[in-house]
């Protein structure tokens, strides 16, 4: 693979149900199936739904049952003697996501979750997240930091954001990032597909991938702080061996690296916007 595919395998877990898109069940099933087909599959990981919506989906993914790999978002009250009878009846649930950061209820949550389901717990993007971070390290499950949201408040500051990856980078604990993350680059976006959306500077994933390994490979924070914060698309070089900003250049085997053991991937409420903003950047 060039080293964007790299960088792209498995990385965006389908949220269509959740804003800004907010579709209905249905239209998110039919969605995921015709990108499971399309040209970008190869970047297509879950399907992303709530725990109460399993038996719904289960009547609208009929004998397609089986294309769909699912992360789960929860709460902190999770049943997960129910979790495991729905994966024992057949639905493919890889993931599950719960918003905590109690030391204590990331332990014990973590004992619960069936051992072949993948656990990441949901922390805020501020320096107070350190002793969060260290319990879901112990326990042996991964995080999940939000990105964004539908309003300016919801973004964290880029110093935020570059904090938050030097600790997750330092503790080598693994994550995937959610919201906020439909393009590439850091830009201003509209918040909302409404016609009178109040706009927002947005994260760009590609910004934070490579973020994410500066970081992981022991560069410093300010270099990283840099990074997320760039929004010239110049800036960037990518071809089939390498993804390169300004003086710094990450191979495949990096990203791989990167991608397998530490950023593990993002969710998005839209799977074509990103695409469509990498092939008019001319990088796939």
């Amino acid at each position: 693979m060039t080293a964007i595919e790299t960088l792209l395998g498995g990385l965006i877990d389908y949220a269509g149900l959740y804003p800004p898109a907010s579709l209905d069940l249905r239209s998110a099933v039919q969605n995921y199936l015709k990108y499971r087909r399309g040209k970008h599959a190869a970047a297509l990981g879950r399907l992303i739904l709530n725990i109460d919506r399993l038996d719904e989906f289960r009547l609208i993914a009929g004998e397609s049952l089986g294309d769909f790999p699912l992360s789960v978002i929860a709460a902190e009250n999770i049943d997960c003697v129910l979790l495991a009878e729905h994966i024992g009846s057949g639905l493919r649930i890889e993931s599950v996501e719960i918003k905590c950061s109690q030391a204590s209820e990331i332990e014990r949550l973590a004992r619960q979750v069936p051992r072949n389901v993948m656990a990441f717990f949901e922390v805020p993007i501020e320096m107070g997240s350190l002793s969060a971070l260290e319990s879901i390290r112990a326990a042996g499950v991964r995080a999940k930091i939000r990105m964004g949201g539908v309003v300016r408040e919801a973004i964290p500051s880029v110093s935020n954001v570059a904090q938050m990856l030097k600790m997750l980078a330092g503790l080598r604990l693994s994550f995937k990032a959610t919201a906020g993350l439909h393009h590439p680059l850091r830009s201003k976006q509209l918040l909302t597909y409404d016609p009178d959306s109040p706009t927002g500077m947005m994260h760009g994933f590609v910004n934070l991938s490579c973020a994410a390994t500066v970081l992981f490979f022991g560069g410093d924070i300010e270099e990283a702080t840099r990074l997320l914060d760039d929004e010239d698309p110049t800036a960037w070089q990518v071809d089939a061996d390498s993804i390169r900003w300004r003086d710094q250049t990450w191979s495949a085997d990096q990203l791989e690296t990167v991608r397998r053991d530490f950023f593990l991937g993002i969710g998005s409420c839209s799977f074509e916007e990103p695409f469509q903003d990498l092939e008019s950047l001319g990088w796939l």
